[in-house]
């Protein structure tokens, strides 16, 4: 039982980490979900392919944030328009987009 408050908590933290909204405008099934899994998990055969499952998801969850972190770092045009990144690129190596005129003169 120890080991499961310990990997709840874990997940809980990871959880928290993971979402950029507070903890008020959070999805409410995705913990009570999780909530209801760790209250299903008291059948004393399946405790350790329960632990090995909980282990699984908090790697996946840290794992996807990590790679959410790296994404930003280095492709930091992932977010942008396809107008932008074009402007973005072209400042990168020197050159500024030329102005487009419009069509209602």
């Amino acid at each position: 039982m120890v080991a499961h408050t310990h990997v709840y908590r874990k997940v809980v933290r990871e959880i928290g980490k993971a979402s950029a909204a507070p903890r008020s405008a959070r999805n409410k099934d995705i913990a009570s979900n999780f909530r209801a899994f760790f209250a299903q998990s008291g059948q004393p055969g399946d405790a350790q392919n329960f632990q090995q499952d909980m282990q699984n998801a908090l790697t996946f969850m840290q794992s996807q944030r990590e790679y959410k972190a790296l994404l930003e770092r280095y492709n930091p045009l992932i977010d942008l328009t396809a107008e932008e990144r074009i402007e973005a690129t072209a400042r990168r190596v020197g050159l500024n987009m030329p102005k487009t005129h419009s069509r209602d003169m």
